[in-house]
């Protein structure tokens, strides 16, 4: 984890996830343009937040965890820039809007 995500800790039920690059090039080696790729729906787990708070006071945990593949709605989340990226996209979801976890 770099020095920009360790400063980034989502609140509550939020996940920050890195979505997995677009394939840009077929296996005989055509270069696919921008507009004919399709939008990337999956990514990696990157940071999760506490959880949600019953009315007690306790959290109630995620069912994501740090590393876990997950697949993503077409829309939604929050693009966040991260100063050490790497040219990688990383957004903000809540926990409600991860639609799957892949194995």
């Amino acid at each position: 984890m770099t020095s920009a995500m360790k400063k980034l800790l989502p609140l509550l039920d939020r996940v920050l996830i890195k979505r997995a690059e677009a394939i840009t090039k077929t296996a005989g080696g055509i270069v696919i343009p921008e507009k004919a790729q399709g939008k990337v729906l999956h990514g990696e787990v990157i940071a999760v937040g506490p959880g949600t708070r019953k009315d007690n006071g306790d959290f109630i945990p995620l069912l994501v965890k740090v590393g876990d593949r997950v697949l993503l709605p077409e829309f939604g989340g929050t693009k966040v820039n991260l100063e050490d990226n790497d040219d990688k996209e990383y957004h903000l979801f809540r926990e409600a809007d991860i639609l799957a976890k892949i194995e």
